[in-house]
């Protein structure tokens, strides 16, 4: 570790690496401070900033979660995704973009961690699968959720699920339109609005029975370099 960061800056950074594995998005400022035992906030800022400097992360002021690591950052702090004696890494199936304009089909075989062998295969740590079955990955098409921070290009994981509660993130099958969609999920009495996280686009509102709710998304997978 460069002489350049401090203990606390070294323990700030492998907390954001733990959270984000165990969680699949990057704490909030207050979660660095509590877990990092640091006093205010302008202090977490002060040490965001060095590792900012430093190069192992990037961040936005504009938004709550807007930390990412860089592949200094991620490759740097020795970090175990896994306890000890668990499987390190588990199989799902590679379903394609998530804008497809075909509904997704449940995945065969993803909850034993062997897919389908016909389909491609994505290798993940087991601890974002955790117990979960029928859980599947989509590479992310467009920008509709980047306030999420999931990007174009980016890769979810998603558990197969017919059902979501509000404020889910969702993917969608919209069979009148012939796609699918990934957004925040709400029922509003008999329509369904599905919410952007994005500010240049407008919700989709459509009557509940033209929404089928394909999946929860429970992890974000990004490649930062």
């Amino acid at each position: 570790m460069p002489a350049e960061l401090s203990p606390r800056q070294r323990r700030v950074l492998e907390f954001i690496r733990r959270f984000i594995g165990e969680h699949g998005y990057p704490p909030t400022i207050r979660e660095i401070c509590e877990a990092c035992e640091i006093s205010s906030t302008s202090v977490a800022n002060y040490n965001l900033r060095r590792l900012a400097e430093a190069g192992y992360i990037r961040r936005s002021d504009r938004l709550s979660r807007a930390i990412e690591l860089t592949a200094a950052g991620a490759n740097l702090v020795p970090f175990r995704l896994r306890p000890a004696g668990a499987t390190e890494a588990v199989q799902v199936p590679l379903l394609g973009r998530i804008a497809a304009g075909l509904p997704i089909p449940v995945p065969t075989g993803a909850e034993s961690g062997a897919p389908d062998p016909d389909l491609d295969v994505l290798t993940v740590p087991a601890e974002l699968v955790g117990n979960r079955q029928n859980v599947y990955a989509l590479k992310v098409q467009g920008q509709s959720m980047v306030d999420a921070l999931i990007d174009d290009g980016d890769i979810i994981l998603v558990q197969h699920t017919p059902t979501a509660e509000n404020g889910d993130m969702v993917v969608a099958w919209l069979p009148d339109r012939k796609e699918t969609t990934l957004k925040r999920f709400y029922l509003e009495g008999d329509r369904v609005r599905l919410q952007p996280a994005n500010p240049l686009m407008e919700p989709i509102i459509l009557p509940a029975d033209q929404v089928q709710v394909q999946g929860r998304v429970i992890a974000v997978l990004r490649r930062l370099a």
